[in-house]
């Protein structure tokens, strides 16, 4: 189990999943209150397609949060010192490890929600890292794009696992609240109020490169929804200036597609596009 130690001495756990043959290596950022160990449909789908995936637990989240908080479970999510500026710069971190450790080889950049606005913050930082981006459940950071009120509102009749608007399988839920390594408390009580203002920000103007980015969203995600993911596919185009930009609307789902009653159409779609921007080599 590979780590590093971030620039506030905490150990970052994550996962290498090689590829016998690989043609690229995607980085993946999982989302707040869950770990990596998550995405194993997803992971497995893309090894055997020739995707070497790193994977790790973010900042105060799964197997780092664990060691980060001394196994007290009570404090997973948290971030501790540094905050989400600390979280997003070690995901840096491992991104540099990767280039290093495959210097040959296209990096993909794939986050799911919260992962997803850190990936949005490392595509306008270092937009000459990645070879492909790709966010799911994800939203404009921008006020009036993000919901701010219950994600579970919908569905709160249903009295179950309070995680409904997580996945239209209800067995997602309730694996959710059962794993040790899961929080279910909301991002603004885990990042407080200022962390979780300083999640705001649109894409960067004039991005400089042209990189291909891939949208998923749930029809029913409570997060941002497509209305919000149109407007970040629109700030990519006209703010960033990047030309190639889709955006996949899936009828039913919530906010995690790839946990979702359609995962196998998701998952497919997600190597169909890899394949089309990231040839076969050789």
């Amino acid at each position: 189990m590979p780590e590093f130690v971030d620039a506030y001495g905490i150990s970052i756990i994550y996962d290498v999943h090689e590829a016998a043959e690989p043609r690229a290596v995607v980085q993946l950022l999982h989302g707040v209150g869950e770990h990596a160990g998550r995405y194993s449909a997803l992971i497995e789908a893309l090894v055997a397609n020739g995707y070497t995936v790193y994977a790790d637990d973010h900042r105060g989240h799964g197997r780092t949060g664990l060691r980060q908080w001394g196994g007290d479970r009570r404090k997973l999510g948290r971030l501790g010192p540094g905050g989400g500026a600390a979280a997003r710069d070690a995901v840096w971190t491992l991104s540099q490890r990767i280039r290093e450790e495959h210097p040959h080889l296209p990096l993909v950049l794939i986050g799911q929600s919260w992962g997803s606005f850190l990936a949005q913050m490392l595509l306008d930082r270092h937009p000459e890292a990645f070879d492909a981006v790709i966010l799911t459940g994800s939203a404009l950071r921008w006020p009036g794009s993000l919901n701010a009120g219950d994600f579970n509102g919908p569905w709160k009749h249903l009295r179950g696992s309070g995680m409904e608007w997580l996945s239209s399988d209800e067995e997602v839920g309730r694996a959710f609240v059962a794993d040790p390594l899961t929080t279910s408390t909301p991002l603004p009580r885990l990042f407080g109020p200022i962390e979780s203002l300083k999640l705001a920000g649109r894409p960067r103007r004039d991005l400089g490169r042209d990189v291909p980015v891939l949208l998923l969203v749930g029809r029913e995600d409570t997060v941002g929804g497509p209305r919000s993911v149109h407007r970040l596919a629109d700030a990519y185009r006209g703010r960033a200036g990047l030309t190639d930009v889709t955006v996949r609307v899936y009828e039913g789902a919530r906010h995690e597609v790839f946990n979702e009653v359609q995962q196998g159409e998701v998952r497919d779609d997600v190597l169909r596009w890899l394949d089309a921007h990231l040839p076969a080599r050789g």
